[in-house]
């Protein structure tokens, strides 16, 4: 079966893109890195893709708030566009400044384009600074189907709006209800963390959420920047390992995209 091809996003403040190409290509998904204008003015291009990626960095410099202004700028040119990129069975991925990004959309709730109040944000970090630091995320059972429930691995986070916060109890009741909490930080043996492992305070250590289709994931961790082995920094302390967990991560990412896009 042919790998979907894959799109990854920028615009400017974007940092993480060349890895997010890398990641995907090593996935084997052949990738086009392209800037939102190119997309603007050509939107029939997303017909192209499998895969949308938007990673990480500081769109516009994070300003107004982190995300916002490439959230407004998709949304304003491309409701349309990404919205049947999700129905027929596209799947997005969303990597720190780019889980800002789905928030911001409401590509997350399915509230695109729509005049609704937010239900869920991405808040300054209960530090109030930059956080850097390798962690660990465990795998929730969710709708999102390229993670491995339970699965706890580690990968690095570099934010400093990440505190995943809800509007109230009930808003996080329904995430839960509906499998949308998708991964949580967690101490290495499974255990509710607190700080510095869980690194900005979110609300139930929550570090990434999916859309009820489970197709649209954004995160806040990077797990590009763990593909090789001796990504991680205490890597000759650990278990023989052939390749960096997010190299798995991404690997079930394309192989769901190809099952996802034979049955459109």
């Amino acid at each position: 079966m042919t790998s979907p091809k894959a799109l990854v996003l920028r615009t400017a403040g974007i940092n993480c893109d060349a890895e997010t190409v890398r990641a995907l290509e090593g996935a084997g998904a052949p990738t086009d890195l392209f800037h939102l204008s190119k997309m603007i003015a050509e939107p029939g291009r997303f017909d192209d893709y499998g895969i949308l990626v938007i990673p990480g960095g500081f769109s516009f410099g994070d300003d107004v708030a982190a995300g916002r202004i490439f959230a407004a700028e998709l949304v304003h040119n491309l409701s349309k566009e990404l919205v049947n990129f999700v129905d027929r069975g596209g799947l997005v991925l969303g990597i720190c400044n780019g889980f800002q990004v789905l928030v911001e959309t409401g590509l997350l709730d399915g509230s695109v384009g729509k005049r609704t109040e937010r239900k869920v944000a991405l808040y300054d970090n209960a530090s109030m600074k930059f956080e850097a630091r390798w962690v660990n995320l465990r795998s929730e059972e969710s709708a999102c189907p390229w993670l491995v429930p339970g699965e706890i691995w580690p990968v690095p986070v570099a934010h400093a709006e990440g505190r995943f916060v809800c509007r109230d109890d009930e808003t996080l009741a329904a995430l839960k209800s509906s499998g949308q909490v998708a991964l949580r930080y967690v101490n290495p043996d499974g255990s509710a963390p607190g700080y510095p492992e869980c690194p900005n305070g979110a609300v139930e250590q929550i570090a990434g959420i999916c859309d009820p289709t489970g197709r649209v994931l954004g995160l806040m961790p990077h797990p590009e920047r763990n593909l090789l082995p001796w990504n991680h920094p205490q890597w000759t302390r650990m278990d023989a390992r052939q390749e960096g967990e997010g190299a798995g991560f991404f690997q079930r990412l394309v192989d769901v995209a190809k099952g996802s896009m034979a049955s459109v």
